[in-house]
């Protein structure tokens, strides 16, 4: 799948210095790069918009999504972060740009330190929500999995708004796709690779 707008380009993701948890660095970065697309396709005027009473608006999810990141990797996952106090966009109604901005450039700030990580430093264990402890890996992977959550509510905010169009996040969405998109809405593809079970068991 080919991205119009590309935060972190693959070549700007620096290298682990353990091979093993490269993938966790790519895959941050993929994440980064698709919800920004997803925030940049927000015009401002939406930004306050909500499809209920009782649901946050589009501005109050990025702005719990650039908070909330940064105490999940600075209280739980023990990274360097900026201060609190520098972390949203000054002004009392900023534009999308200006979230994008600061979302974009604290997950650049984060990378070099995941690329530090050795084995014993992603598997030491964390404190975490409900005295909890964790290995920082899961940590970084329950973030991961937060900010993916988070994502889908502000595509299906604009989705509800009207707005057009809604950019693609893994495969095609209903405004965008592309020739070799594959998309699985049947049996027939589900069934591609591995070995298929008949439902008795058997093998086909």
């Amino acid at each position: 799948m080919h991205y119009a707008f590309v935060a972190i380009p693959d070549a700007e993701v620096p290298r682990a210095v353990e091979p093993a948890f490269q993938h966790a660095l790519d895959t941050y970065a993929s994440e980064v790069n698709k919800t920004a697309s997803m925030w940049r396709a927000v015009p401002d005027h939406l930004l306050d918009f909500k499809p209920h009473e009782k649901v946050n608006p589009i501005r109050t999810i990025l702005v719990h999504q650039l908070l909330s990141e940064r105490r999940f990797f600075a209280e739980f996952a023990g990274l360097d972060e900026p201060p609190v106090e520098d972390l949203l966009p000054a002004g009392e109604k900023p534009a999308v740009a200006a979230y994008l901005d600061r979302y974009v450039g604290l997950a650049r700030l984060r990378l070099p330190q995941f690329a530090r990580g050795t084995t014993a430093w992603w598997l030491e264990e964390r404190a975490f929500f409900g005295g909890l402890r964790r290995q920082r890996v899961w940590v970084f992977w329950r973030r991961v999995l937060h900010t993916c959550h988070h994502r889908t509510q502000v595509q299906t905010w604009l989705r509800l708004a009207g707005h057009e169009p809604v950019p693609a996040i893994y495969g095609p969405s209903g405004d965008v796709t592309w020739d070799a998109a594959d998309p699985t809405y049947s049996v027939e593809a589900a069934k591609r690779g591995g070995n298929a079970k008949t439902p008795e068991g058997g093998a086909r």
